[in-house]
């Protein structure tokens, strides 16, 4: 398969699901990538904007990473980076992350759910990404 045709600057998402608007900035990271043995390393940093009327805490994560031969992997926790944190109303949590693929090319997306005070649970959308090794050959 060949690689998505979009600028870098077109290859990150934002989704807003419940009054949390979530944004992904994806970078391909060639310093720590090892063409030769097909490990490409993606970082990216996700912006969590809390637009509702009550503090929330991000509880978990669901990451549906997919590469480049259609290969699809789930990856389910609690929170993000070790934390839930807890975010106020007009406040912004932010917090960079990386993922390994075997292939120049991939997407991630997925979904973070989030507790009100009151303890009710809800999930937010984050909307599909593109890691992409540009000017990369395998």
């Amino acid at each position: 398969m060949a690689a998505p045709a979009r600028a870098q600057s077109d290859l990150g998402s934002e989704a807003v699901t419940n009054g949390i608007r979530i944004t992904v900035e994806p970078k391909y990271l060639p310093d720590y990538s090892e063409i030769g043995s097909k490990r490409y390393i993606y970082g990216y940093r996700v912006r969590i904007v809390n637009e509702c009327d009550d503090a929330v805490r991000l509880t978990r994560r669901h990451w549906i990473i997919v590469n480049g031969e259609g290969e699809r992997h789930d990856v389910e926790g609690e929170g993000v980076i070790g934390q839930q944190p807890l975010i106020e109303p007009g406040h912004v949590y932010e917090y960079s992350s990386f993922c390994p693929l075997s292939t120049r090319w991939g997407t991630m997306e997925g979904a973070y759910t989030f507790q009100h005070s009151d303890g009710r649970e809800f999930d937010c959308e984050i909307a599909r990404f593109y890691l992409v090794a540009d000017g990369e050959s395998e």
